[in-house]
């Protein structure tokens, strides 16, 4: 059974979703793929635990705290690939950026390849279920453009601001 529930937040209105036990997705309302790796019905539900963890997770980070990622027990649903990309992301510290080339990097040697594709790392970032816990708005372009962020470019920008990232620089 997969239950979810509301949160209000400066980034706007954010339904969470779990499982009973973890966390399986966390959208911005109007994000794309919203909520793409959720197959079943998920049933309306205030009074979970991970939830009212996962609240005050998200008040501490909206209040420019650093909140660790590990604190939270999260399920994203997806397939090895993006699930492999998604741990990546779990390890860009916060205020922090980095490409999609350098995370292709990483999963080619952690994968004993000699080289991966960017655009596939991409495509995985792009599909995160769990928005702003797992970090994908962390992710920039080789160019330092803030290229796609499924929630919007100026909410990516605004999450940079809060994580004292300087955007001034970015494109």
């Amino acid at each position: 059974m997969y239950y979810r529930t509301t949160y209000e937040s400066p980034a706007g209105m954010l339904t969470l979703a779990e499982n009973g036990d973890s966390l399986v997705g966390l959208w911005i309302d109007g994000q794309k793929y919203f909520p793409g790796t959720v197959e079943e019905e998920m049933q309306p539900r205030d009074d979970r635990k991970i939830f009212d963890d996962t609240k005050r997770w998200l008040d501490r980070y909206f209040a420019g705290k650093r909140p660790e990622i590990s604190e939270l027990p999260l399920a994203p649903s997806g397939s090895e690939f993006r699930r492999h990309v998604w741990r990546l992301l779990c390890e860009i510290p916060y205020g922090e950026v980095t490409t999609y080339g350098e995370i292709a990097k990483k999963m080619a040697v952690q994968r004993n390849r000699t080289t991966m594709s960017a655009q596939a790392v991409g495509g995985a970032v792009g599909h995160n279920p769990i928005s702003i816990i797992i970090p994908c708005h962390r992710v920039i372009g080789t160019d330092g453009s803030l290229t796609g962020y499924a929630g919007g470019l100026e909410l990516k920008r605004k999450l940079l601001e809060l994580e004292g990232v300087d955007v001034s620089c970015l494109r």
